[in-house]
């Protein structure tokens, strides 16, 4: 198969598909490029930051799959996949437990003040009285989407000793038991919200979603309340969060790894804060789940290539 690698994979992964298939790897997102690299080809395998468009697509005439190395599928134009009759498939359970684990890590540099105090200290500061923080034990930790990222995340803060709350798109009784069996407590968005001390993001981009925390939810979070956002840039609406941030009335600091704008030359308008950890929607590259994604992201191409990828792709995998 003519395979475009729009995104960067685990070059294991990239040394098995060159053995077998003629692949092309894009060292740029630019659109243009972009189009003119896809226009031969028969798939595309691509991660978040690259944006498979309608325009992209019809100026692949060849183009029969499309691998999402991950979960979200805001980055690809699924209702003209779905017309073209494009298959297109995810690898999502994998990157559950990296951006969970992250999860915490922003949690705890924000609340614990790690990186004010790692900027203090390499310009000759030792400012120790004023780095006092947060502690997790017995605080209210609020998951907003308990779903496979999320329900990890609150998993792993029962084990902490918090008291999670979590809330879904289409809560039942089951997820209900489920949840409960994990030490998470299945409620509604709003009593999330407002009863949180931490809260963290755990949603997909869409029409629903799209600044869901904007400046009426940050003004309804709880004083001296951290956020963290490890969904996507959308979700949270950037400027209500700056002028949140900066009244310092409600929330008390957030940390983002997804961010509106991303790419390099972007700079986040918040960057300026001190109460702020930003990261490069790094999430879920940790290094070993780099590595599974990779090896999935081969078995699926071989599997469409050998025409058996129906009986090859796993719960939550197929979109189209």
């Amino acid at each position: 198969m003519r395979i475009l690698l729009a995104s960067p994979i685990d070059p294991k992964a990239v040394r098995s598909l060159r053995r077998s298939h003629d692949v092309h790897q894009l060292s740029t997102t630019e659109p243009g490029e972009l189009a003119r690299a896809a226009a031969d080809r028969e798939a595309v395998v691509l991660r978040s930051g690259v944006v498979l468009s309608s325009d992209i697509m019809t100026a692949a005439p060849d183009l029969k799959l499309v691998v999402r190395a991950g979960s979200g599928l805001d980055n690809i134009d699924v209702d003209h996949a779905r017309r073209r009759g494009i298959r297109v498939v995810r690898v999502a359970g994998m990157s559950a437990p990296p951006v969970a684990e992250f999860t915490f890590a922003l949690l705890l540099s924000l609340a614990r003040k790690v990186t004010v105090a790692d900027r203090l200290i390499r310009i000759g500061e030792w400012p120790k009285p004023q780095l006092g923080g947060a502690l997790l034990r017995g605080k209210v930790l609020g998951v907003v989407g308990a779903g496979n990222i999320g329900g990890l995340v609150g998993e792993m803060g029962s084990a902490w000793g918090m008291n999670v709350l979590g809330c879904v798109a289409h809560p039942d009784g089951r997820v209900a038991t489920e949840l409960a069996h994990r030490g998470i407590t299945l409620t509604d968005f709003d009593d999330v919200v407002d009863r949180a001390d931490f809260l963290t993001l755990h949603v997909p981009l869409d029409e629903s979603t799209h600044h869901m925390i904007d400046g009426t939810v940050l003004d309804r979070m709880r004083p001296g309340s951290l956020l963290v956002n490890v969904a996507r840039g959308g979700v949270v609406d950037e400027k209500a969060l700056y002028d949140a941030l900066t009244e310092g009335i409600s929330v008390a600091g957030a940390a983002l790894d997804v961010h509106e704008s991303e790419g390099e030359g972007t700079v986040s308008p918040l960057a300026e804060l001190p109460n702020v950890v930003l990261t490069p929607h790094i999430g879920a590259m940790a290094l070993d789940s780099q590595r599974l994604i990779g090896e999935r992201v081969t078995e699926l191409i071989e599997a469409f290539h050998q025409g058996t990828l129906n009986e090859e792709v796993r719960d939550g995998e197929h979109v189209v």
